[in-house]
């Protein structure tokens, strides 16, 4: 009596939606990096919110990260919990406060303001589409070793 083999689909992003986001997410780079280069004002202003950018990006990151990582089950620490959901609380506050404050123009302001939100919305992205790539390889490098296993002669 043989077993029915059950193989299952392997969904995968098509190459025009992987384009688009790493297209989406290279404009919003340069987007922010024209902006806050071109910015008028103090360089302190500038460096601030080049910092500030630059820690919403990483804690983006992270968070996209944690909450993936934890979707099924907790596998991190309360403390890491705190650190990860504070780090992208503080740095997307303070980076709005630093924004609000700025003595520029409202319109230099709204530019900056959709480019950090572009940013951060294309970072969320990129990292869901980077990781349902690699558990697409990881299932499909797991399916290829139980077909070796299967189709190996017994001993």
């Amino acid at each position: 009596m043989t077993t029915p083999t059950h193989n299952p689909i392997i969904r995968r992003d098509t190459s025009a939606w992987r384009l688009q986001v790493w297209l989406s997410f290279g404009i919003a780079v340069s987007l922010c990096a024209i902006g806050l280069s071109w910015l008028p004002g103090n360089d302190l202003d500038r460096a601030f919110m080049v910092m500030g950018y630059v820690f919403c990006l990483s804690t983006a990151f992270a968070l996209a990260k944690f909450i993936r990582d934890n979707q099924h089950r907790s596998v991190d620490t309360p403390m890491w919990k705190l650190v990860v959901w504070s780090g992208f609380f503080l740095a997307m506050a303070l980076t709005g406060w630093g924004l609000w404050r700025m003595g520029i123009d409202p319109i230099w302001k709204a530019y900056l303001l959709v480019c950090w939100l572009f940013l951060i919305s294309s970072v969320f992205t990129l990292a869901k589409t980077l990781r349902d790539a690699y558990d697409a390889d990881l299932l499909e490098a797991r399916l290829a070793g139980r077909r070796e296993i299967a189709d190996a002669p017994a001993a």
